[in-house]
C-alpha cells in the first residue's frame, strides 16, 4: 500500500513507520476569520469571513467531511457557505465530482478537487483531501484542516448562524470536552483506520485493543448521560457520530474491528440512534455512498471491489429511549429546519 493509494481514500495522508500507519496531520493551516489582521489578509495568510465567498467541498462518504456537513446544518450556514459534493469513489489522484452533470462542479467548474489545490499550491505534495474550503472567485483552496474548519464555523461565522443555533462549544465544558475529543480522535476516529491499515499482526493487535478499550470507556460514559458532555449536543458528539454511523456497515468487517457490532453495545447503539434521528445528523448520511467509498476504493483490502448488501439498516429508526436520561438536544436553541431541496441526500435512508 503506497501513501498515494490511501491518501484520498481516508481523508488524510498516511505514512508507514515500520508496520504501523499513522496519520499525517500537516493540513493547510489557513483560517477564515471574522476580524482578521489586514496585513495577514494581504499576505494570503488568513481570509475574511464573507457570505457567498466560499464553497465547502465535502463528500458524504468521508467521516471527516461528514462532520462539516453536520455542523453547517446545525448552525444554519447554508446561505453563507455553499457545498460541493464529490462522488463516493475516486482515483488515486483526487476526489472528483462524479455526481454533477458532466462530472463538473457547477460552481467551481472543475472536474477534480485537485485543481483547486494546484491553483493555490502548484505541485501540491500531499493528499487531496475533503473537507476543503475553496474560494469561489479565485478557484483556490483555502484550507483542508478538518479539525479547525468546524471550530471556526462555530466561532468565526456567528454573524451568519441561524436563530436558535446550538452552542456546540459550551465555555463551562471546554477543558473536559477537548480531553474527550482528543481521546475519541486518537482511539476511535483514527483507531478504526489504524486497525484497517495495520501492516502486521502485532500492529493490528495493538490497534484493536486500543480501539475497544476506548469504545468500552464510551459505553460506560454514556450509561448515565444522554450526550458525551451531558445534557446537550456538542462538537464532541458530532465527531464521535461520524465514526459510529459507519461502524457496522464498514469498519466492523472491512477494517476488521469485529469484536462485536455497534448494535450489540446497548448504550453506544442507543446513543448513535438518538443522534441519527436528530435533525442535522441522519439527514446528512448516505449509507450507499459510505459503503461504495470504502469497499470500492480500498482495493488493497477488497481486491474485487464487491460492495456488501448488508447490514440491514432499519434498526437506525427504532426508538432509542434516551429521553429517559433527560437533556435538551439543542440546549437553549432549536432544531435546524428541513434540508434544502438541493441538498437532500439520495434516498438511501433506512425504512422502519
Amino acid at each position: 500500500m503506497t501513501e498515494q493509494d490511501v491518501a484520498p481514500a481516508t481523508g488524510g495522508v498516511y505514512s508507514q513507520e515500520g508496520q504501523e500507519f499513522s496519520r499525517d496531520m500537516n493540513y493547510i493551516p489557513t483560517r477564515i476569520l471574522r476580524d482578521p489582521d489586514q496585513g495577514q489578509v494581504e499576505a494570503g495568510e488568513v481570509y475574511p469571513v464573507e457570505a457567498g465567498r466560499y464553497r465547502l467541498v465535502a463528500a458524504r462518504a468521508c467521516p471527516w467531511a461528514n462532520r462539516t456537513l453536520i455542523v453547517r446544518r446545525l448552525l444554519g450556514l447554508e446561505d453563507a457557505i455553499s457545498i460541493g459534493l464529490p462522488g463516493p469513489t475516486h482515483d488515486a489522484d483526487s476526489w472528483t465530482f462524479d455526481l454533477d452533470e458532466g462530472g463538473v462542479d457547477p460552481v467551481l467548474r472543475i472536474h477534480r478537487l485537485k485543481d483547486a489545490y494546484e491553483k493555490r499550491f502548484p505541485g501540491y505534495p500531499r493528499g487531496i483531501t475533503v473537507p476543503a474550503i475553496v474560494e469561489i472567485a479565485s478557484g483556490e483552496v483555502v484550507t483542508n484542516d478538518f479539525d479547525q474548519i468546524t471550530r471556526d464555523l462555530a466561532s468565526e461565522w456567528t454573524d451568519f448562524h441561524r436563530e436558535g443555533a446550538p452552542d456546540l462549544w459550551p465555555a463551562d465544558s471546554l477543558d473536559e470536552m477537548e480531553s474527550v475529543m482528543r481521546r475519541v480522535f486518537t482511539e476511535v476516529n483514527n483507531g478504526v483506520y489504524r486497525c484497517g491499515f495495520a501492516g502486521s499482526q502485532q500492529s493490528y493487535d495493538s490497534a484493536f485493543i486500543r480501539l475497544w478499550t476506548a469504545l468500552d470507556w464510551l459505553e460506560g460514559r454514556l450509561e448515565s448521560r444522554r450526550y458525551l458532555m451531558g445534557e446537550t449536543i456538542t462538537e464532541a458528539d458530532v465527531r464521535l457520530f461520524t465514526t459510529l454511523v459507519r461502524f457496522d456497515p464498514v469498519y466492523h468487517g472491512h477494517f476488521k474491528c469485529h469484536r462485536n457490532k455497534l448494535s450489540e453495545m446497548p448504550n453506544l447503539w442507543a446513543y448513535a440512534r438518538d443522534l441519527y434521528q436528530t435533525p442535522g445528523f441522519g439527514d446528512t448520511v448516505d449509507f450507499r455512498q459510505i459503503k461504495q467509498h470504502y469497499y470500492i476504493v480500498h482495493t488493497d483490502l477488497n481486491p474485487l471491489s464487491i460492495v456488501p448488501l448488508g447490514p440491514h439498516l432499519k434498526g437506525w429508526l427504532v426508538p432509542h429511549g434516551r429521553e429517559e436520561l433527560g437533556g435538551r438536544p439543542f440546549g437553549e436553541g432549536t432544531p435546524p429546519g428541513p434540508v434544502r431541496p438541493d441538498e437532500v441526500a439520495p434516498d438511501t435512508r433506512p425504512s422502519a
